[in-house]
């Protein structure tokens, strides 16, 4: 359980750092940053999880002798380069979704660009994120049992290695694993519930 939750915590931290950065590069005024950061998210959404995984684990080295060290950072690595490339199009989506009439006002006040970001856009569009990033987590949890197949000993690995001795037990093992991803995942259901009640209260409009 140790390894499945430091993968879920590492992974979270900079799934969300990424998200945010390609979000910005999506919407920044260079084309060049708008059209690599569109490359990353292209290539990250339309490929599987499970071969990016293997790709940083397996490839990465053999290709270009570049390692990352451990099983672990691997697969954090893979899970929030895969998941940061979704949640950057929440980013960007909820940024454009404020109203053009407060980026408008906070213009006439004369604040700068980085100003009206920090104190007006960003506020309001955090808010709005708040309920994609709650189920995000919840699908990050989920993926984390794909950590496995690279040979970390999570909940998943440890239930195979005792389901291999004891054949007959195999339903209940993976009974068992079942009720585990769901008490997990039941923190991250009560966020994402509360991340929606916040949001519900609405943003400011015109």
């Amino acid at each position: 359980m140790n390894i499945t939750i430091t993968v879920l915590l590492a992974s979270a931290v900079l799934s969300f750092i990424i998200a945010f950065l390609a979000g910005f590069g999506r919407i920044a005024k260079n084309p060049i940053i708008r059209k690599f950061t569109g490359f990353y998210i292209e290539v990250f959404r339309g490929t599987s999880l499970i071969v990016q995984l293997f790709w940083f684990y397996y490839a990465l080295p053999g290709l270009f002798g570049i390692d990352l060290g451990t099983d672990f950072w691997a697969a954090v690595v893979a899970i929030s380069m895969n998941y940061g490339a979704y949640m950057s199009e929440v980013v960007r989506g909820s940024i454009l979704s404020v109203s053009d009439g407060q980026k408008e006002a906070a213009t006439a006040l004369n604040m700068s660009r980085f100003q009206r970001m920090r104190l007006v856009i960003l506020p309001q569009a955090v808010r709005m994120m708040l309920p994609e990033f709650g189920n995000y987590l919840i699908q990050m949890l989920k993926a984390t049992s794909l950590v496995s197949l690279i040979g970390l000993t999570d909940i998943l690995y440890h239930g195979d290695i005792f389901r291999s001795t004891n054949l007959s037990l195999a339903p209940t093992v993976y009974l068992l694993i079942l009720v585990f991803y769901f008490i997990l995942a039941l923190p991250l259901i009560w966020l994402t519930r509360w991340a929606e009640k916040q949001s519900s209260k609405g943003v400011a409009t015109e």
